[in-house]
């Protein structure tokens, strides 16, 4: 409402000096003002706007007879753009109207208690670290999270620990013998040599997976092995709450390292990892062909 009441206003202004310009072209007219011939791209990159609605502007400028366009003489691709006759002319005549307009706005900020420029800038800089899109989509994973119950494997959720590693596995690879014994015997092959299985819940529901397997080797105490998200469900941190569990879990049953195997085409898989402490490591043995990265952590 304050925008569209200070444009209302911007176009009374321009009216009252005689000024014919439309508010919206203002941003262009001020860039080209300095005398300087500019691409669209250029122009578009200094005022923030994008090359579409620059384009546009210049256009309607252009028929308004502000500016005039013509061939770059070293890149004949590109148009240069710079103010007529009337639009030079324009630059002298509005003068005045900026001084009057910067006098009223001084005006504006003493009757004021808090001063709208400093906290337009201050809100510009904070959004072009982080924008305001970004900032949303965390608060939605964040609440999302909220509403994930991570839960110890039950013998209810054998069908759903295979049936959610198949559907990842079989979208990017084969399925191995390796991970059918993990996934059809679960307790022979992970719970009963000291392993365990977690399982992610959403409103009840089975919607994730990861698996710590004991391992007989002087280097690392047990394996990340067997995560699985449902592909319906991923971008809502599931996977860094199950890798954050397991670790916890592989902790307080006395490990101090644990390794993990996978393969560079799982990117975001990789980058929870990282995220996790996961490092690379290299050398060492694997039983899938699918593995062409291993990496591991120290928990202690």
């Amino acid at each position: 409402m304050l925008t569209e009441k200070i444009t209302e206003d911007a176009a009374l202004i321009y009216n009252l000096y005689g000024i014919d310009l439309q508010p919206k072209w203002f941003p262009v007219f001020y860039i080209l003002s300095s005398g300087a011939e500019k691409t669209i791209t250029a122009i578009a990159k200094e005022i923030g706007h994008s090359h579409p609605s620059v384009s546009k502007i210049i256009s309607e400028m252009s028929k308004n007879g502000l500016v005039k366009e013509k061939k770059d003489k070293s890149d004949g691709r590109r148009n240069m753009v710079s103010l007529s006759k009337k639009g030079k002319e324009m630059t002298e005549k509005i003068e005045d109207q900026y001084t009057d307009i910067a006098k009223a706005i001084d005006q504006i900020s003493e009757q004021t208690t808090h001063n709208l420029w400093e906290a337009i800038r201050e809100w510009e800089y904070v959004l072009a670290q982080k924008s305001l899109f970004i900032r949303v989509k965390e608060q939605q994973k964040q609440r999302e999270s909220m509403q994930v119950k991570i839960i110890d494997y039950t013998p209810e959720y054998k069908t759903a620990f295979k049936a959610l590693n198949e559907e990842w596995i079989s979208a990017y690879f084969t399925m191995e013998e390796t991970d059918y014994k993990a996934l059809d015997h679960p307790e022979e092959y992970i719970l009963n040599k000291g392993g365990q299985i977690i399982v992610a819940l959403y409103n009840d529901e089975p919607v994730g997976v990861c698996a710590l397997i004991k391992m007989d080797d002087p280097d690392y105490d047990f394996e990340l092995a067997k995560m699985a998200v449902s592909p319906k469900m991923q971008g809502k941190s599931i996977g860094f709450l199950l890798g954050q569990t397991i670790l916890e879990k592989a902790k307080a049953a006395g490990g101090t390292n644990v390794y993990l195997e996978s393969n560079t085409v799982l990117k975001p898989a990789i980058k929870l990892y990282q995220k996790l402490g996961f490092e690379k490591i290299a050398g060492r043995a694997t039983p899938y062909e699918r593995c062409d990265i291993q990496m591991g952590i120290n928990i202690a």
